[in-house]
């Protein structure tokens, strides 16, 4: 197993001057912290919105997940694709085509309201799902050029940023009712509204913020010292390197975890009698534990090493699901409870996404993060698509009494990595 000590050695020598070079970094981490923010925004409206439209277009709360599971579908789909987009035309081309396949989705999903069709409300959440695929590759973007030294921190710096817009976005149920009256479309597809300027919004922050473009500068520097090599293919990274499945098995099972019981908490919620705006309140409360402690945790990984910060975040998701068996409906033990469980994903993801950007060299980064983006998403889909039914056979007890079950097998395996690291 790779530690923050023992990354693979990469070269120092770049097409342009050190000095150059670190403002480039900086001014890259800064393009990317507004593309973030206007994309959480986004994000925000799919998290509570989707699930709520699921089950009223279906007539079921039991197709509640579909929202969850669609999304995260949708960017388990692309994630492959946008890697080698970038691999191709850069950081700028694919985060931008991503953006604006999210606003697509956003207009697909009033469409769908306006005409009583479910199946085209999941084809737009698949859509939006772009968006959240957009979002994480944006924070491998910061690994680019970063040193070992702080790769961790600019990564999570990157998804701290996404705390202000998918804080603000559950927030703006409100507000997109009254446009969505003005504007006359639907009830509950107002705040798609605020969705469609953000994604849009961010296409253009990143199309002309990132030049020059952070990984093709990095491929030059590769070529220009020790020239490069051709690409190995995600697969074929994983079957050799111990490290990078480690890294990908982490954050795909303890983001499976946080879909699977953050997807159904607004149906329960409104199942419970809680309005629009406490059901927003109470998902803005989660995403701020999924993204506000994000830099603590970068740090963390900086100064202390990958594995005990995922064995730290493994024990906060396990805190989160003991809440949820035992819940008894309350608000407040709800929001205790993904609270925490933001926490533990946050922890979990941002040590094991730094774990994946230094477990390869350069020219494998991108097929390396969008395999593990596509497995991560997969992962969410699945616990998306079981949660459902556990809920509305079990409740929401019974759900994270389920959800335990993923979250143990990482937190073990986190403990028999961590000896093995050691031995």
């Amino acid at each position: 197993m790779m530690n923050n000590d023992t990354v693979p050695a990469e070269p120092t020598k770049f097409p342009i001057t050190p000095v150059a070079h670190t403002a480039l970094q900086k001014r890259v981490v800064r393009v990317l912290i507004a593309g973030q923010i206007l994309g959480g925004i986004g994000m925000g409206a799919t998290l509570s919105l989707g699930a709520l439209l699921a089950a009223q277009l279906s007539g079921s709360s039991a197709w509640s997940g579909m929202a969850a599971t669609m999304s995260t579908l949708g960017a388990a789909i692309v994630a492959i694709p946008l890697a080698r987009l970038a691999q191709a035309c850069g950081r700028r081309v694919s985060l931008a085509t991503g953006s604006l396949a999210a606003g697509t989705g956003a207009i697909l999903a009033i469409t769908s309201v306006s005409v009583d069709s479910f199946p085209l409300l999941l084809l737009s959440l698949m859509l939006l799902g772009v968006g959240s695929a957009t979002n994480l590759q944006a924070r491998f973007a910061a690994t680019d050029l970063a040193t070992p030294r702080f790769r961790a921190r600019d990564l999570s710096i990157v998804v701290w940023s996404t705390t202000i817009g998918a804080v603000l976005g559950p927030n703006l149920f409100g507000p997109g009712e009254v446009l969505g009256a003005a504007l006359g479309l639907p009830a509950m597809t107002g705040a798609f509204a605020f969705s469609l300027t953000a994604t849009v919004a961010a296409a253009f922050v990143y199309a002309l913020g990132l030049r020059p473009d952070p990984l093709l500068t990095a491929l030059a520097a590769r070529t220009a010292s020790a020239g490069i090599r051709r690409a190995s293919g995600g697969l074929s990274i994983l079957r050799d390197n111990a490290a990078a499945r480690y890294a990908v098995m982490v954050i795909a099972l303890s983001h499976a975890t946080m879909v699977a019981l953050m997807s159904m908490a607004p149906v329960h919620l409104r199942d419970h009698g809680a309005t629009l705006t406490i059901v927003g309140l109470t998902i803005s409360l989660h995403v701020a534990g999924m993204y506000a402690l994000s830099l603590v945790f970068g740090a963390l990984a900086d100064r202390a090493g990958r594995l005990p910060v995922i064995l730290g975040g493994q024990s906060l998701l396990l805190v989160a699901l003991i809440i949820a068996a035992l819940s008894d409906g309350s608000q407040g033990t709800m929001t205790l409870s993904l609270i925490f469980l933001g926490l533990g994903w946050s922890a979990s993801v941002v040590a094991g996404s730094a774990l994946v950007s230094e477990a390869v060299q350069i020219e494998d980064r991108s097929s390396l993060q969008g395999f593990s983006d596509l497995t991560m998403n997969a992962a969410g889909a699945l616990g998306g698509a079981i949660a459902g039914p556990i809920l509305a056979l079990a409740g929401y007890s019974g759900l994270g009494i389920a959800a335990m079950a993923l979250v143990a097998i990482v937190a073990v395996w986190s403990v028999l990595r961590l000896r093995g690291t050691h031995a």
